[in-house]
């Protein structure tokens, strides 16, 4: 899997901040976000006073058992960390609200893992439920044999000229936890039941596999997530490659020729690169339909209010509140929009109708 060391160019000991990779480079848990990226090409490792960048490959070893005791691994296995363990992440980011908010550190001291899924950053502000996070302790950038760092964005999928595309439907929400893999999943499952081919794709958010897992469970085929598009998260990125990351990702899904795509959008509307996204020209451009996910009415409002105000094709709301009855009747009332439970979204019928008809005509009770 690994190519031997001796083929190292420009590498020799410590000189210049390089080492050679340590014998037993082979045995580091490899995290999701690296799952892209082709091990093989790992011969040596950056040290010393070099900063990181966003994407680089990362060989750490665990130094603190915090938040994170598990790293999701490529495959999609949640590992068991142990002090002194060796594992393989990437630089990046991280928005969470109710976890985590981290930034790029400047150099290769201590860091954080600050999302299961593989990111390494420093720690800005934490909830208040969550621990400490997991602490780590660099052991170098890792190279290929003439000595460049390993980046994610040298795996990322070739960009696709624009062409036709099937019918595109986005899920957004009010904020993290509101829903949004939920409703995409189970409007995936009802249309998969119905015969339909859909592919689906996480355009924003933290490198991690349980929204991608859920959707390939769901029915979908293939599924993307941005970490296809060379980014470890995109918490931080300019408003153009958060949209060449939406058009590179819609581009290779429509090349499967699916009937429909479904794309899931993170965080909240009020999060500065959703924002932006949703607000943009190539986002009216790729998308036909759009259904808005939060946690109660007065969310539900708000967002239909701020998706109205920007000519956004809302079809319909669901989401956390949908586990209330008494929830689901309020933001009905406040929105007047048709409000969708996740055994909605499941049958093959509605969906169908919901995502090819007219969305407010379609809505019945499921017996």
């Amino acid at each position: 899997m690994f190519k031997a060391t001796q083929n190292l160019k420009c590498i020799s000991g410590n000189q210049a901040g390089f080492s050679a990779l340590p014998a037993n480079f082979d045995r580091a848990k490899s995290a999701y976000t690296t799952r892209n990226i082709d091990l093989g090409l790992a011969a040596g490792m950056l040290t010393g006073e070099h900063q990181p960048q966003h994407g680089d490959l990362l060989l750490a070893e665990v130094a603190r058992i915090g938040q994170h005791t598990r790293l999701e691994l490529a495959c999609g296995r949640r590992a068991r960390m142990h002090i002194g363990d060796r594992v393989l992440v990437c630089y990046g980011n991280r928005y969470a609200p109710d976890q985590f908010e981290a930034s790029m550190p400047l150099d290769l001291g201590e860091c954080h893992l600050v999302a299961a899924g593989g990111i390494a950053a420093k720690m800005d502000s934490r909830h208040r439920v969550m621990k400490r996070p997991t602490l780590l302790q660099p052991l170098g950038l890792v190279t290929d044999a003439d000595g460049q760092r390993i980046n994610l964005r040298d795996s990322r999928l070739p960009r696709r000229e624009s062409g036709a595309r099937p019918l595109t439907v986005a899920i957004a929400g009010t904020s993290m936890n509101a829903g949004k893999t939920t409703t995409a999943s189970h409007l995936i499952k009802g249309l998969d039941r119905a015969g339909i081919k859909v592919a689906a794709a996480k355009i924003t958010g933290t490198g991690a596999g349980g929204d991608f897992w859920f959707m390939i469970d769901s029915g979908a085929q293939p599924v993307l997530d941005f970490t296809d598009a060379g980014y470890a998260s995109t918490f931080g990125l300019m408003p153009d490659e958060i949209e060449d990351v939406m058009e590179t990702l819609v581009a290779e899904l429509a090349s499967h020729r699916p009937d429909v795509i479904v794309l899931e959008i993170a965080d909240g509307i009020f999060q500065q690169e959703t924002a932006s996204l949703l607000a943009s020209d190539c986002f009216r451009r790729l998308v036909d339909r759009l259904l808005f996910t939060a946690g109660d009415a007065t969310g539900a409002l708000a967002g239909k209010l701020w998706l109205d105000q920007h000519d956004l094709p809302l079809i319909g709301i669901s989401g956390a509140l949908t586990a209330s009855p008494l929830a689901t009747r309020e933001a009905e009332l406040a929105s007047s929009m048709p409000v969708y439970t996740t055994d909605q979204l499941d049958d093959a019928e509605l969906s169908v109708e919901l995502v090819f008809g007219e969305a407010v005509q379609c809505k019945r009770n499921l017996a």
